[in-house]
């Protein structure tokens, strides 16, 4: 079930996951690292509010250690950075860890635009 609400994508499956996905499922991207503190704090939280959301939106999960290609093709400054995703563009992005409020809100957005677009 875990495997419906998020996912880890790499170089080799970033297009398919995430840009042609995003034309069905809205998607929000966590572009983090092992050894970032905010990303420790940040992605548990947002796999809870994947689960929370039940399939609302796909979490797409990045190491930026192992795919520098895809954190230097978004122009990633910091990390976490977290990339709102619908219909193959990027509508939104923040960076680091944020309160649940803010995260809430950036879901509920996403979720909205991609309805509307549809």
């Amino acid at each position: 079930m875990r495997d419906t609400f998020f996912c880890d994508v790499d170089e080799a499956n970033f297009d398919e996951m995430v840009v042609a996905r995003s034309h069905v499922l809205p998607i929000l991207l966590d572009i983090g690292a092992d050894w970032c503190g905010p990303c420790i704090v940040l992605t548990p939280r947002l796999e809870k509010l994947a689960l929370e959301y039940g399939g609302a939106f796909l979490l797409a999960k990045v190491d930026a250690d192992e795919n520098m290609r895809i954190a230097g093709r978004y122009k990633v400054r910091g990390f976490p950075t977290v990339i709102a995703y619908s219909h193959g563009q990027e509508i939104d992005r923040f960076y680091g860890a944020q309160p649940d409020g803010f995260l809430r809100t950036l879901i509920n957005k996403l979720i909205e635009h991609h309805q509307s677009a549809a």
